[in-house]
Order: structure tokens, then C-alpha cells, then sequence
């Protein structure tokens, strides 16, 4: 199979679908790696590595795109993008489709098979393509919200750990997910006091014997929420729910409740936010201001420490490459349902229900293209 790794274009995004490891090894099965011009310069990776692995140097994504039967990516296709792709062309990355009516109308119209990293699922119920990313994001929430408070980035100039004779701050994490647990772990790290709320007993046990009670933990309702944000310095809105729009947790009025400066980093932005005043912003512009609480909602977190994840993101996307290109998509999804879950959207139809659900659109259920 002709495999292509275009250049990301999103606002700084740095990170690439695929590195000189992979590619070796998918040139070993007897796969064709075409690498768009500089597509990992930016985090280590010269042309000259992907060169030595085995991969062709193209010059455009038009051309690698026209040239490839399968594209794999890092984040969702961007608007200039639309256009290239082709029908039956396999597309593998993060989609994050249900607050993106746009992009859906452009992988239906192209015809496409768009498979999702993140509505892969695995034996456990778990999200394997996922979670490499919502540990790096979760961890970075912290150090980004610690960064927020800080006062010349327009916080009011806490410290999370606090000091000798100052207490420390107040971190809320609503979620107790894999986003949700490396965000307790990074602000239990830094000395911060920390809350996390979840709807499940199993996991706030879980989380309560993992950190020997370190971490408060409260079952996640309107009222403990309300009552946990009063005091918070920094809330972290790590909410799922895969393939579909994220519930709004915080509303608008619960903004009131919160101090003046206290910072707000919805993880969630991706898949529409779990605050009702989120909109996406980028790491050049991270963060603004709404009922003097300060929002910082980058739907691309990982991207800044880009060289991490994405050697954290290809060590769990390789397997899935590596069955779609021996076998195709077909044979591929047939033999793996787990991988099946993954395709959001087949030959102009939608055949992922959360999806379909979250845009009000038809669904169509993948069997039918199998």
C-alpha cells in the first residue's frame, strides 16, 4: 500500500503521524511511505531520517495526497485539505466530527473512508489511540494553568504550590478519566490542593486508593460541582464522551460562583467543550477573558511538547497502520471490531452513531459497507 504523512498545517502543530521508526518497519512489510518536505524537521526528524527509513521525500500535499492510498495524520483535516482527498482513499487521524459540521460534509462529499483514532476502542472499553493523548494533555493542563495564573500572562498571580506560610492553590478537576488522573497527578506533584469529581464510584475508589487519600475526590453532581469551583484557582474540565459533543458542565451563570481570575482548561474543546463559554483557541492565542474568569481552550494541547507525543501517539498508532495496510480496510475492520468502531465516516455516509447523533445526521450502520 502507498501510505502518505502530509505536513500538519493546524496553528502550531507540530507533531507528525508517523516516524523514521515506522516507517521502517511498514517499508519491512513491503509498504510504499511517501513523507511530505519537512514534515518533522520542526521536531527532530530531517528529511534525511525518513529518507534512510525508507520513505520518499514528496514536495506538496497535493501531490502526496493524489499519490496515496491510505493518508495518516495527526489532527483533523484542516479547510484547505478538503479538497484533496479522494473517494476510497483511507484517512487515519484524529477526526474529533461531533462539534465539526463542516469538516463531516467535507469526509462525506470526498467519500472517503475516515477511520477516527479516538473511537478506536480495545477489550477493556478503553481508548487506546486516545489515551497516549489525554495523558500528555492532561498533564499539560497544569503546567498551561499554572502558566494562567501566572500574573504577566494576565492571571492574578498564584502560585500552585503556594510557599512557606502560603497555602498552596486549589485545583478542581471535573473528570476522573485518563485526562482527568495525570492532571491530579501533575498538580498533586506541585504541591496543589487538589479535588477531583466523577460520576463513577468504582473510579473515585480507584483514585482515592492511588493516591493513599491524597487527592480529594467527590461524586460529580450540579451541587459539588457548584460548591468546588467557589474556591478553585484552576478548573480543569477533562470530560469524554467518545465520538459524541461534550456535555456542558460549567454554565455561564456557574461562572459568578467562581473568584475573579481563576482559570478554566477545558480539555474537552475537542469534542465541542465541557464549559458553556468555550470556544477553541490557539497556542499562539491561548486564552480570554468571559465574566472575568479566564479561559484557556487550545483544542490542540499535546502539540506543545510535540517531539513527546507524537512518539507516544505512533508507538499506539503503528499496529493499527501496520493491519490496515497488510490486510485493507476491509479485511482490516472485519477482523478487528475494535478497529471497526473507529470508522466514522464510509462512502458519504456516517457510520459512527455518537456522530451521526451529536450533527443530526443519518447514520448508517459500517456493516453495511463490509
Amino acid at each position: 500500500m502507498i501510505i502518505g504523512v502530509p505536513k500538519e498545517i493546524k496553528n502550531h502543530e507540530y507533531r507528525v503521524g508517523m516516524t523514521p521508526a515506522g516507517v521502517d518497519e511498514l517499508v519491512g512489510h513491503g509498504h510504499k511511505i511517501l513523507m511530505q518536505k519537512n514534515a518533522g524537521v520542526a521536531i527532530g526528524f530531517s528529511n534525511a531520517d525518513y529518507e534512510a527509513a525508507g520513505a520518499k521525500i514528496v514536495n506538496t500535499a497535493k501531490e502526496l495526497f493524489a499519490k496515496s492510498e491510505m493518508i495518516v495524520k495527526v489532527k483533523e483535516l484542516q479547510k484547505s485539505e478538503y479538497s484533496l482527498l479522494s473517494a476510497n482513499q483511507i484517512l487515519f487521524t484524529y477526526l474529533h466530527l461531533a462539534p465539526d459540521l463542516e469538516q463531516t460534509k467535507a469526509l462525506i462529499a470526498s467519500k472517503c473512508i475516515a477511520i477516527a483514532y479516538e473511537t478506536v476502542t480495545s477489550d477493556s472499553g478503553a481508548l487506546p489511540l486516545l489515551a497516549p493523548m489525554s495523558e500528555v494533555a492532561g498533564r499539560v493542563s497544569i503546567i498551561a494553568g499554572a502558566n494562567a495564573l501566572c500574573k504577566q500572562a494576565g492571571g492574578p498571580g498564584v502560585l500552585l504550590s503556594g510557599t512557606a506560610g502560603v497555602k498552596p492553590a486549589s485545583v478542581v478537576i471535573i473528570g476522573g478519566g485518563v485526562v482527568g488522573i495525570n492532571a491530579a497527578r501533575m498538580a498533586l506533584g506541585l504541591n496543589a490542593d487538589v479535588v477531583i469529581l466523577d460520576r463513577s464510584l468504582n473510579r473515585l475508589t480507584q483514585i482515592d486508593q492511588t493516591f493513599n487519600g491524597k487527592i480529594k475526590t467527590l461524586y460529580s453532581n450540579n451541587l459539588n460541582i457548584s460548591d468546588a469551583i467557589k474556591s478553585a484557582d484552576l478548573v480543569i474540565g477533562a470530560v469524554l464522551t467518545p465520538g459524541a459533543a461534550a456535555p456542558k458542565i460549567i454554565t455561564r451563570k456557574m461562572l459568578k460562583l467562581m473568584k475573579k481570575g481563576t482559570v478554566i482548561v477545558d480539555v474537552s474543546i475537542d469534542q465541542g467543550g465541557c464549559f458553556e463559554t468555550s470556544k477553541p483557541t490557539t497556542h499562539e492565542s491561548p486564552t480570554y477573558i468571559v465574566d472575568d474568569i479566564i479561559h484557556y481552550c487550545v483544542s490542540n494541547i499535546p502539540g506543545s511538547v510535540a517531539r513527546t507525543s507524537t512518539l507516544a501517539l505512533t508507538n499506539a498508532t503503528l499496529p493499527y497502520i501496520l493491519n490496515l495496510a497488510n490486510n485493507g480496510w476491509k479485511k482490516a475492520l472485519l477482523n478487528d471490531s475494535h478497529l471497526k468502531n473507529g470508522l466514522n465516516v464510509c462512502k458519504g455516509e456516517i457510520t459512527h452513531q455518537a456522530v451521526a447523533n451529536a450533527l443530526k445526521l443519518k447514520y448508517i450502520n459500517a456493516e453495511k459497507f463490509l
